[in-house]
């Protein structure tokens, strides 16, 4: 079990992510990581959407606009919260040499997108 130690005797952070197992290959981590800003772009796509939305003006009724608008997002701030805990339990994991976890979570946030999605083309 190696663990790396910053200049001033700290550990990096988050601490209960590298804090046991081996070091994984670089090249699976920096997947992970890349996985990660993409989850993290589709959540700032989404807030940018809900703002969109509330600022444009559709032939929808305004408490149905601004609740699309909110539900947007807050989908985005969700999306950024699960993808960062997804990078978290997958880092463990490759650290810990078991089994990555499962993606059954994100299909359904992926499925309320879609909904979503058609919902805006209904009113566009």
């Amino acid at each position: 079990m190696t663990r790396r130690r910053a200049a001033g005797g700290r550990g990096r952070w988050p601490g209960w992510v590298y804090d046991g197992g081996h070091e994984p290959d670089h090249r699976f981590s920096f997947a992970n990581e890349r996985t990660f800003l993409a989850w993290i772009r589709t959540a700032l796509a989404l807030v940018a959407a809900g703002v969109a939305v509330d600022v444009i003006e559709l032939d929808a009724a305004p408490a149905l606009q601004r609740g699309l608008s909110v539900l947007l997002v807050g989908a985005g701030l969700a999306f950024a919260v699960l993808a960062w805990v997804r990078w978290a339990r997958s880092e463990r994991a490759m650290r810990r040499g078991v089994a990555l976890p499962s993606a059954g979570g994100l299909m359904v946030f992926g499925v309320a997108v879609v909904a979503v999605a058609a919902v805006l083309a209904l009113l566009l």
